[in-house]
């Protein structure tokens, strides 16, 4: 898989009130999206997809999802906790919901994941919503690997199969883990 992007250094505050940061996901395959806790369209449809993924994935100790909220006014670090019970997604396992300031969640989706077109963040930030229906997978090192839609099945297909290939591969430098190397 080509390397498409390189994650940025990010700092964001998940379901159980801790900071989740890049250092805290270097070495780790990891699934990035985007939703809100209060979506009636296309956010349960792809966090059931999601869940999926994570039923298959939850012992591998080498991987984590981080869904990162759109709306960080509504959902708060409780919010995030109570919408992450209800899908069963237990609190200290491989999957975070995370939440922080809208410019940083925004730029992290937009220059780091390339889930949203970077034009749409020529507004201001009050005024601008992301909504997407894209998974980023990306590697060990940072790296963004593919951009899948989590509605298509035959998608959701090609991911589940990617992930144990990221899994094995060994770590590639990058200028990301440089920084976290100390």
């Amino acid at each position: 898989m080509p390397v498409l992007n390189y994650v940025q250094p990010f700092s964001f505050t998940n379901q159980n009130n801790e900071v989740i940061t890049q250092k805290d996901v270097a070495g780790k395959v990891y699934i990035a999206e985007y939703f809100f806790t209060t979506c009636r369209g296309i956010c349960p449809k792809m966090n059931t997809n999601m869940k999926a993924l994570y039923n298959k994935f939850k012992n591998e100790k080498g991987f984590l999802i981080l869904s990162h909220t759109v709306d960080p006014q509504t959902d708060t670090v409780g919010r995030m906790k109570r919408y992450a019970d209800s899908i069963g997604a237990p609190a200290g396992g491989n999957w975070y919901f995370l939440t922080g300031t809208k410019d940083s969640l925004y730029k992290a989706a937009r220059v780091s994941y390339l889930l949203d077109d970077p034009k749409n963040g020529n507004d201001k930030i009050e005024n601008q919503f992301i909504h997407t229906q894209f998974f980023a997978l990306v590697d060990k090192s940072g790296r963004v690997r593919k951009i899948y839609d989590g509605l298509k099945r035959d998608e959701l297909t090609e991911l589940e199969n990617d992930i144990p290939k990221l899994l094995n591969e060994k770590e590639g430098g990058s200028f990301v883990n440089s920084l976290f190397s100390n």
